[in-house]
This record gives C-alpha cells, sequence and structure tokens, in this order.
C-alpha cells in the first residue's frame, strides 16, 4: 500500500516526488486545493541529556515557532529501543495512517519502510562521514545509521543541508533526481558570548588558552590538536589546551597519559563554558571532516577568533575570519599561529569574526524563508539555481 500522491514506487527508483505536487495532488480524480497549513511529525527520537551541534539544530531551526503556521508534532522516545522502534515502525505507520502529513528527519535517517511515503519525507543532512569516514564511526553507527543512511539517499526525494560544501557531498551519494536543497541553520549566541569585548587579553610569555568544543571521538582528530599546542610550546610559546566534550567513542591515548598542558574538562553546561570561552584566546579545530562546524560559528559570537583545517567546509563557512592551517603539519601551523598573533590577530578578531556569524546569519534567514514557501506548497521555491546544488555541469 502506497499514501496517496506519494509515488512510492517512482521515488525509490530514483524519481524525485514533490512536497508541492503531494500537498497540490488529486483527491479522488479531483483536484484539491493546497492546504496552507501543515502537519509535520519531526523526528526528535535522537534527543538525549547531551546537547551537541546536531541537537541544537534540531531544536533551533526546526522549532515549532520557526515553522508556523504549520502543526509540528513532535516525535520522541525515552530510550533507545523507543529509538529505534519509532524510526523503523512507529514512523512508517504514522505515514501510512496520516497521508497529508509530513515527515521531518533532522538527526537520524529515516528506517527504510518510510519509502512508502517517500515525497512527503523531508531529510535534513549534517554530513555525509556515515559513509565516507566508516572507519571513525562506533559500531552502533556502522551497523545502524549507515545502513539507513545510504538507503534514504537512494529513495528521499527531498534532501536538505547545512552548507553547500555537504551538499557537494550529498549530491554525489544520492539519487540523481532527487533535490538537494540549501537550508544552512541560523547560528544563535548558545553560550551568551556576546558580552565578551572579545578574546581574552595575551602578553607574549603568557600561556596563550587555546578551546576546543566537540565530543572526544576519532573525527574531531585531536591527537592534531595535541600536536600543534606541543609545536607552539617547542617554539617558545606557553600554551594551555582546555578541551570541552564529553568521551564518546573510539580509543584515546592521550587521556590515559594527558600531557600536562592539556585540561580536560568534559561536558559543561553552557554558562560554565561562558565562563572558560571567557578565558581563552582562540579556538582550535583539527577535525578531519565536518559538515559545517557550529561551534566554531557560536563562538564567533563572542569575538573569539577560530583555527580550522584549510578544507572546503571551513573556506566556505569562515571566509577570511578564521586562520585556515593544515593539521597534519603541527610545526609549520604553529608557526603560522604564532605569526598570525604577532600581526595583530587577536585585535581583531572580535569585528572579524562577529561580522562573519552575521554574514552567515543573513544567508541563512534567506534559506529559511525559501523552505517556508516550499512547505506551504509553493512550486517555485528552489527554482533559483543559487538555492539548490545541482549536478556537475548543470547551467
Amino acid at each position: 500500500m502506497t499514501a496517496r500522491g506519494d509515488r512510492a514506487g517512482d521515488t525509490v527508483g530514483g524519481v524525485a516526488g514533490d512536497v508541492a505536487d503531494d500537498v497540490a495532488g488529486d483527491n479522488a480524480g479531483g483536484a484539491r486545493a493546497a492546504p496552507t497549513r501543515r502537519r509535520i511529525y519531526l523526528d526528535q527520537t535522537h534527543l538525549r541529556a547531551h546537547v551537541t551541534g546536531i541537537e541544537r539544530v534540531t531544536l533551533d531551526l526546526f522549532a515549532p515557532d520557526r515553522l508556523a503556521p504549520h502543526a509540528v508534532r513532535p516525535v520522541t522516545a525515552g530510550s533507545l529501543p523507543g529509538m529505534v522502534a519509532a524510526q523503523q515502525l512507529g514512523l512508517p505507520a504514522r505515514a501510512l495512517m496520516d497521508r497529508d502529513a509530513l515527515f521531518l528527519f533532522p538527526g537520524f535517517p529515516p528506517g527504510p519502510l518510510c519509502a512508502v511515503a517517500a515525497s512527503r519525507c523531508l531529510l535534513y543532512v549534517h554530513d555525509t562521514f556515515l559513509l565516507t569516514r566508516t572507519e571513525d564511526l562506533s559500531l552502533r553507527s556502522r551497523l545502524y545509521m549507515s545502513p539507513s543512511f545510504a538507503l534514504a539517499l537512494r529513495w528521499c526525494p527531498n534532501l536538505f543541508v547545512n552548507s553547500r560544501t555537504t551538499g557537494a557531498d550529498v549530491r554525489a551519494l544520492c539519487a540523481r533526481r532527487a533535490r538537494v536543497a540549501l537550508l544552512r541553520p541560523p547560528v544563535r549566541d548558545a553560550f551568551g558570548l556576546a558580552h565578551l569585548p572579545g578574546p581574552a587579553a595575551y602578553a607574549p610569555g603568557r600561556p596563550l588558552r587555546i578551546l576546543a568544543i566537540g565530543t572526544i571521538e576519532p573525527r574531531k582528530n585531536y591527537p592534531a590538536t595535541l600536536a600543534l599546542t606541543a609545536a607552539l610550546i617547542r617554539a617558545g610559546i606557553p600554551a594551555e589546551l582546555h578541551l570541552v566534550g564529553r568521551v564518546g567513542w573510539g580509543q584515546h591515548a592521550f587521556l590515559d597519559a594527558p600531557p600536562p598542558f592539556l585540561h580536560c574538562h568534559g561536558y559543561l553546561a553552557d554558562a560554565e563554558l561562558r565562563a572558560l570561552a571567557g578565558s581563552c584566546h582562540l579556538l582550535v579545530s583539527t577535525s578531519k571532516a565536518e559538515g559545517l562546524g557550529l561551534p566554531l560559528l557560536e563562538v564567533q559570537h563572542g569575538g573569539l577568533p577560530v583555527v580550522a583545517p584549510d578544507d572546503p567546509v571551513f573556506r566556505e563557512v569562515l571566509g577570511a575570519s578564521a586562520l585556515l592551517i593544515r593539521p597534519e603539519e603541527p610545526d609549520a601551523a604553529a608557526g603560522a599561529l604564532a605569526g598570525w598573533i604577532r600581526d595583530g590577530a587577536l585585535a581583531r578578531a572580535a569585528g572579524m569574526s562577529r561580522a562573519n556569524v552575521a554574514r552567515w546569519n543573513a544567508i541563512a534567514a534567506e534559506d529559511g524563508a525559501r523552505f517556508l514557501r516550499f512547505l506551504a506548497g509553493d512550486p517555485a521555491a528552489y527554482d533559483a539555481l543559487e538555492s539548490i546544488v545541482a549536478h556537475a555541469g548543470t547551467a
């Protein structure tokens, strides 16, 4: 059985169904008007006690007030078995029973049975590392999330991405006729840093206080952050590394024998992170793969300078506001950072960082307006080429 207007057989084969078509589809052979208010089932089964980047995007970008006037119905789970049951059975069952509703997946990929309502499923993709960096995944992710994600990219026609870089990666993996639309998230001052004058005052000879934020797991590549800090110390620049994040999966030798310059703070509440960020001079990321790098933009609300890998996503997200380095070359990166500081980058950071996050939020606002038009059934919402990630060579 397929839901009315879903054309599930076609979408599984790669034909991109359209929510606008579904809204304006026929009813018993006659045309029906597109409703102005949709029911949207929002998959929040992945939300747990610890709120990190993916969870903040779910809670902010897809908050009910942002999706108004549509009726948002969060679907939650109190346990891991409950999450699996909801994703694999509960949500597909709802799709069959409520045939006018949309189903929005902002965190984990939908279960395969959701393909029965393919044209009404909206998948938000944060990154593609579930398929491209399997060596850095937990066993649970490899066995559960990766297969569902691979299948969803084949049957889901409505894909939304957090950056153009992520979109290019998705475009290389998804069905050819799927729409890959830009929906860059607005970045709020999650940690309450707007009151800061900028980075903490720095004096040569005093420790350079480096902040790093993120779950301790292989993809974040914290050994490279440690190597950079050690290279700074070898170069005569005293430095401390303050790492904020819970311990995730994988083996981490530096936790068993931490160097004296490393300070592990674990998961911090916003107020605690605010105080720590106010005492630091810059934020460093040496991550091997990101779809966006949300904390890097979030700390820019406080005027903190950012150091990140010289990769496409960071060039897109940070522009000229950051120092881009090669983490695999710690001595060269340390030399570039030392020169950057000598050239007055810390003094200029507040203005450049805040201007960049304002630039990003202006782009995100345009994306959000298009998304609301799309939800309302506007068939021209994504006609503009700059609003999607097209196939290479598309005019």
